[in-house]
């Protein structure tokens, strides 16, 4: 449900929207009227999300680009704006996890990664966007940062420092740009019934950095499904979060209460 908000005439670019919190997003903005742009590095599940908006009777196009690689974000940013003239909305929701090592066990290629799509690639969106948007005097920046982004034990090394950064991202944007009328806020998910860890079981984890992070996660008694942080994301985007800038919002059922 979006509760009665309208994006009717306007235009989303949603990464990492092949599946999970990107694709409810993806459905979510469109089912609202907007136009989407499917962004995801899995050609196959960019292009089922399309389907699926399409079939919805929404509108849809596929970018299949890795976000670390600068040029072709260029590219999609510039194909969106020829495409439907303008850039409203840009959900930076593309992401990847952790194995949850220990500081000491982190790989480097691990970190290098990690922080190549969680950080770098989501400065290279932002950045090719906001020029879009400044022309308008108009846009909203949804980020999904994570429950990891404010505490400190609820994942990896890596995971939990890129998603830091996105706060800190996030409220650099919101303060430079609120001026120029452009809105930047985060959502932080707690556990959500998503594929982020690659569809793997807890095996896909460092054993003693799982051991160290459970007496955190076990603080979460319970998971939600995509479609919550959706909804968020959809108000966040809307004009009834207008005066909302520059926020970090926990979607997490009450785990940073504890």
């Amino acid at each position: 449900m979006n509760g009665g908000i309208d994006l009717g005439g306007r235009t989303a670019i949603v990464t990492g929207a092949g599946s999970g919190i990107g694709r409810a997003m993806a459905l979510t903005f469109a089912r609202a009227g907007a136009k989407v742009l499917v962004n995801d590095i899995i050609g196959e599940r960019a292009h089922a999300t399309v389907a699926a908006v399409q079939e919805a009777g929404g509108s849809a196009a596929a970018a299949v680009a890795d976000i670390a690689d600068e040029e072709a974000v260029n590219a999609f940013v510039r194909e969106a704006a020829e495409r439907w003239g303008r850039i409203d909305v840009l959900c930076n929701n593309a992401g990847i996890m952790d194995r949850i090592h220990l500081p000491a066990d982190t790989p480097t290629d691990l970190w290098n990664r990690v922080m190549a799509v969680n950080v770098t690639g989501q400065f290279f969106v932002t950045r090719a966007v906001l020029p879009h948007m400044l022309a308008r005097k108009s846009g909203a920046i949804v980020n999904t940062a994570s429950v990891a982004g404010l505490r400190g034990g609820a994942a990896g090394l890596v995971y939990t420092a890129s998603k830091h950064a996105m706060i800190g991202l996030t409220r650099n944007i919101a303060w430079v740009h609120g001026p120029d009328g452009i809105r930047c806020n985060a959502i932080c998910p707690g556990p959500t019934e998503t594929n982020i860890t690659g569809g793997e079981e807890l095996g896909f984890f460092s054993a003693a950095g799982l051991a160290r992070a459970m007496p955190v996660m076990n603080l979460a008694d319970r998971s939600t499904s995509p479609q919550v942080m959706a909804d968020t994301a959809l108000f966040l985007a809307s004009d009834g979060a207008a005066y909302i800038n520059g926020a970090t919002i926990p979607v997490d059922g009450g785990w940073m209460a504890g």
